[in-house]
């Protein structure tokens, strides 16, 4: 039997697929249609990991809205191999990202802001992970580390608005993080406080993003960015 009421994280989740949708439509989608998107197989790849987590994020909550717990735990076992695909595929992503910039003269900046994205991301699953037989943790966790996945397509949000000034702090951290003061305000709303996973968690996260659009690109950022396309390269 289904809940009477689409749940916070069930109407959240179809927001992330159509956020994914839209964000990724000029950039990755109407290419491919076209036949006029250029990338390599690891660009292919990782755009189906992350899909496929934004994807598996609605369908759980999809499972729980209609109580298909035995459902939900089973499909979450794939969540995990989901997960570490995101992660690791944002590095040849990245890579190939910073030698497009160099190719345009630019520096190795925005591979630092990948590789915490996917740290940041794997943390957060992973630590749903393990509170999964806590339901209020588990699905905070997860709903923390979807936000941080849907990073990227809200930034190219920026392609539907090119005329909007600054679009790292208006597309990458006003809109990007929206969601998360959105389920503050939906916590305080229905329970008159917001659990600690999604207070802190998120304001981790909004911290973590301004830090980088504060220091993206300055000398110690370019530095850092350098060393790590050096080892990995």
């Amino acid at each position: 039997m289904a809940s009477k009421r689409p749940s916070f994280y069930l109407i959240i989740s179809f927001v992330g697929l159509l956020t994914a949708l839209i964000g990724f439509g000029k950039t990755f989608f109407v290419p491919i249609l076209a036949n006029t998107f250029k990338a390599p197989l690891s660009i292919h790849i990782h755009g189906a990991f992350a899909f496929a987590w934004i994807f598996l994020f609605a369908i759980q909550s999809v499972f729980i809205h209609f109580r298909k717990y035995q459902f939900h735990r089973r499909l979450g076992m794939i969540g995990l191999f989901i997960a570490l695909g995101v992660a690791i595929t944002m590095v040849p992503v990245g890579l190939f990202q910073v030698q497009r910039e160099l190719n345009h003269g630019l520096a190795h900046s925005s591979l630092l802001g990948v590789i915490t994205s996917g740290i940041l991301f794997l943390t957060f699953v992973l630590l749903g992970i393990v509170k999964r037989n806590k339901p209020d943790y588990h699905k905070r966790f997860m709903l923390l580390a979807t936000i941080v996945v849907l990073w990227p397509a809200w930034f190219r949000f920026r392609h539907y608005f090119p005329s909007v000034p600054h679009p790292e702090i208006w597309f990458a951290l006003v809109l990007a993080d929206s969601l998360i003061v959105i389920a503050w305000i939906y916590e305080k709303i229905k329970y008159g406080f917001v659990h600690p996973v999604l207070l802190y968690g998120g304001l981790f996260i909004i911290l973590e993003q301004t830090f980088e659009v504060v220091m993206f690109d300055n000398a110690p950022w370019r530095i850092v960015a350098k060393s790590i396309y050096d080892l990995l390269a």
